[in-house]
């Protein structure tokens, strides 16, 4: 794994470095994947994501600075977001989560929460609580931009903590991780934001004829 480090690498037909950024690339990587559509990818295979970025905010990401907020129904989201064919997002066209009362999920933050555990939760614990081997991304999603969650999974990052170096792999050739990865993040956003407490989501509302339609031109079915 370490011998990709610093190496570019093509992902759904970009290049990308493995390596760690400093926070203003990840930033501008970010918008460049945000501008071209996560969405996107299902209709031209050139969108890209990413995962476990710093934890470090930018403040003028809706992602961020939109708080929680407790709807009269009693369901949970960020403030200012909106649904449009069952996938919630807000002003700046993040995506996000809606939870109900009784911890009912969207569709796509119960598609992250099945996305996660298959293909993350082994480093990062159950539920984004973090391991030994990787840091809890409820935590880090307290914090982290859409845009810097966008910036690393494709490329990977490395970190040193007191003289340990930890390496995440990069991940932007994984269609599991790459066609859901926006479902992956809000999934964890609502855990960050305390809309959705630890264990299996009790229910979630039916996948949107749009989701069934990505799927199938996400990974090629």
């Amino acid at each position: 794994m370490r011998a990709n480090l610093g190496k570019p690498r093509r992902v759904f037909g970009r290049n990308f470095l493995i390596q760690d950024k400093t926070r203003a690339q990840r930033e501008q990587q970010g918008k460049r994947v945000k501008r071209s559509g996560i969405a996107s990818i299902a209709a031209a295979f050139v969108g890209l994501a990413a995962l476990s970025g710093p934890s470090v905010a930018n403040a003028a990401d809706d992602s961020v600075s939109a708080p929680m907020v407790t709807n009269e129904d009693g369901s949970k989201m960020q403030k200012g977001a909106v649904s449009k064919d069952g996938k919630w997002t807000l002003p700046d066209g993040s995506p996000t989560y809606h939870v109900k009362e009784d911890f009912t999920l969207d569709w796509y933050s119960y598609s992250g929460f099945r996305r996660y555990h298959s293909e993350c939760h082994v480093c990062h614990g159950p539920e984004g609580e973090g391991s030994t081997y990787a840091p809890g991304l409820v935590k880090s999603l307290k914090t982290m931009s859409y845009t810097d969650f966008l910036g690393v999974v494709a490329s990977g990052r490395i970190r040193n903590e007191a003289g340990t170096e930890f390496v995440m792999p990069a991940l932007g050739d994984n269609k599991n991780v790459m066609c859901y990865i926006d479902d992956m993040y809000v999934y964890l956003k609502a855990r960050a934001d305390g809309a959705m407490p630890r264990g299996r989501p009790p229910g979630r509302d039916d996948k949107p004829q749009a989701a069934k339609d990505y799927d199938k031109q996400c990974l090629g079915e």
